[in-house]
């Protein structure tokens, strides 16, 4: 049946319609108290900038009629979360937010995450990450040590666990805690998570009080225990009203049409006692007000607790239904509020000034990310483009030669993948064969080494190291020299066709590439430019650093030469120990006779050695 066909058919009777495309995917679900009349206002000639944008997309109307706009909104809600259509507002991911779940059906009830809320025990939430869960899980088991364990309790056959020696349980598991006692524990922790501390404060003076009586002095210890935590907690949260009313508070900001953030405001007993952001996905051309009519409804819907109050920063669309459904969901009547003033218009603000403030933080998010794409992955583009390479150099490895006066001639590799550093797979070498001043032979010897472990045959059972990995360009720190000397060893170990070497001369920072005359230049200021010297600047660094580790320990050992008593072993410790010279010359004659491997005579050795030095004589 055509389109325009159905819209003459339609019931005028309260239900859900579900909008879809050319693909049959459906794109919009919504509700009506009249389903003729709501969807062919649709097509009238007064539309909406949503529905001008919609419209356009519609190929097939499918209609669901309900007994009433009640149940027409509840199921909108879940058709909603069944299909997450393209022009809805979505509380994004909401299927994955957790709950607390307080396992009530067992007799030794626990504190667990939930995904989903069953028909056994108590829940609390949702929770807008997992994270929250197991922070309030970790605080409530300090104030109350009940069980954690899978353990069938009681059973007598059972030891006591570590939790139990350390005061982190009571050990029902033994058999001998009183169910009775227990779940007064599991009824004080209901009642903080309902934001009823100062009665469960009260409470807990009481049986203070009566411990201390009937000198019981280790239970009034522990009530008192819990007494200042509960205190600590109580001191953090703001007062809001002298009723003691439960209230949540609902602020929405947007970012264009990407993403909206509502923040809400947990009051309960008449003090602000937590909030939570959860990120809404709005559907296209919404208005604030009609992105929060989506996620009340969404919201309430999977709620654990619905107060009797909630305010909002917009109005919202199908107010009184939507009353309606929560006081049937509740078992009480709920209002829905804008407020205008006095303390509840200003604790409004600040969920608001909150909402605005993560919508920002998405904002400069998404800044830093297209900053670092343009980087990175901007910079790949770039350099392949001015080197004249057939794909994107995903990894570059950079050598670096590091030396004083052709002593302790160390090198590194360091790597970038994807733009990025991949620190992991950075190597370091000693350099064995060359003596004196020589960086051509130098790059010679560890390229040499490298390349002979990427030939080198792995059987299956060994991993892959960083080694294994061809590189897609190879840059050298240096010139022309260091560049020929790159690329011969390149050919004889045969990667000189699959492999490109570049060299970064530091003065003028020019770009050498084998088989060009002259240099590449990169423009001034181009990522590319950019990227080679970060490069470049992490490969001189990481040998600098190495090199001068290196130093220390040859000084420190060259230095020892003389002492008495003092042969390698001891001096290997004594480096451990005190990983300097500056240090070991300041060791107290205690600190040297402590160093494993030292006597009092070597140690008193050394200790005179080194004071005799500051003092201008010498053994001789």
């Amino acid at each position: 049946m055509e389109l325009q066909d159905k819209l003459g058919t339609l019931p005028d009777k309260p239900g859900v319609y579900l909008m879809k495309n050319e693909a049959d995917k459906v794109i919009y679900v919504g509700k009506a108290i009249n389903l003729k009349n709501r969807v062919r206002s649709y097509f009238g000639s007064n539309q909406t900038i949503k529905e001008r944008v919609l419209v356009p997309k519609i190929a097939d109307i499918e209609t669901i009629v309900t007994d009433s706009e009640l149940e027409a909104l509840i199921l909108e809600s879940n058709l909603i979360k069944r299909y997450r259509p393209k022009y809805n507002i979505n509380l994004k991911d909401d299927k994955n937010y957790p709950y607390l779940k307080i396992s009530t059906e067992e007799d030794y009830p626990r504190l667990l995450l939930e995904r989903e809320i069953k028909k056994e025990g108590k829940y609390f939430g949702p929770y807008p990450n997992a994270g929250a869960v197991r922070e309030t899980i970790k605080l409530l088991r300090k104030l109350f040590p009940i069980r954690s364990c899978k353990k069938e309790v009681p059973n007598k056959k059972y030891r006591p666990c570590l939790n139990y020696h350390i005061k982190r349980c009571i050990a029902p598991c033994s058999g001998k805690v009183p169910k009775e006692k227990y779940r007064e524990m599991i009824d004080n922790i209901i009642m903080v998570l309902e934001g009823k501390e100062d009665e469960l404060i009260d409470e807990l003076q009481q049986k203070m009080d009566e411990a201390s009586t009937n000198l019981e002095f280790e239970k009034a210890a522990e009530y008192r225990n819990q007494q200042n935590a509960l205190k600590r907690i109580v001191e953090k949260q703001k007062i809001i009203s002298g009723r003691r009313d439960d209230q949540d508070y609902l602020a929405i900001s947007s970012n264009n049409e990407k993403e909206a953030i509502v923040q809400i405001f947990y009051v309960r007993g008449g003090k602000l006692v937590g909030k939570d952001s959860f990120s809404v996905l709005p559907g296209k051309a919404d208005s604030p007000g009609e992105i929060l009519t989506g996620f009340v409804k969404q919201y309430y819907n999977q709620a654990a607790v619905i107060p009797g109050e909630i305010f909002i920063s917009h109005p919202i669309g199908d107010h009184s239904i939507i009353e309606s459904w929560l006081k049937e969901k509740r078992g009480a009547k709920v209002t829905i509020k804008v407020p205008k003033r006095g303390e509840k218009y200003q604790l409004m603000k600040m969920a608001l000034n909150n909402a605005k403030l993560e919508v920002e933080k998405i904002r400069a998010d998404e800044e830093r990310e297209e900053k670092e794409e343009k980087m990175t992955g901007g910079a790949l583009k770039e350099l392949a483009g001015y080197l004249e390479l057939e794909e994107l150099p995903v990894r570059i490895e950079c050598y670096d030669i590091s030396h004083i006066r052709g002593r302790e001639t160390v090198a590194s590799m360091v790597v970038f993948e994807n733009g990025r550093p991949k620190k992991e797979d950075y190597r370091r070498f000693k350099l064995r064969d060359v003596i004196g001043i020589d960086d051509y032979d130098s790059m010679r010897e560890v390229l040499s080494r490298r390349l002979k472990r990427l030939k080198r045959e792995r059987t299956d059972e060994e991993d892959i190291d960083s080694f294994d990995i061809v590189p897609d360009l190879i840059v050298i720190d240096g010139g022309k020299g260091q560049l020929n000397a790159a690329y011969g060893e390149l050919e004889e170990h045969g990667f000189s066709s699959n492999i490109t070497v570049i060299s970064l001369a530091k003065e003028e920072e020019k770009v050498f590439v084998t088989g060009k005359k002259d240099p590449v230049k990169l423009p001034k200021n181009s990522e590319a430019q950019y990227l080679l010297q970060r490069i470049r600047d992490e490969a001189h660094r990481f040998a600098v650093t190495y090199h001068r580790k290196k130093r220390n320990k040859s000084g420190l050992s060259s230095e020892l030469d003389d002492v008495k008593g003092v042969g390698p072993k001891r001096k290997k410790a004594l480096l451990l120990n005190f990983g300097s010279l500056d240090k070991l010359k300041e060791a107290s004659l205690e600190e040297l006779e402590k160093v494993p491997a030292m006597d009092k005579k070597s140690a008193q050795n050394l200790y005179d050695y080194f004071h005799k030095k500051e003092q201008g004589l010498s053994d001789e």
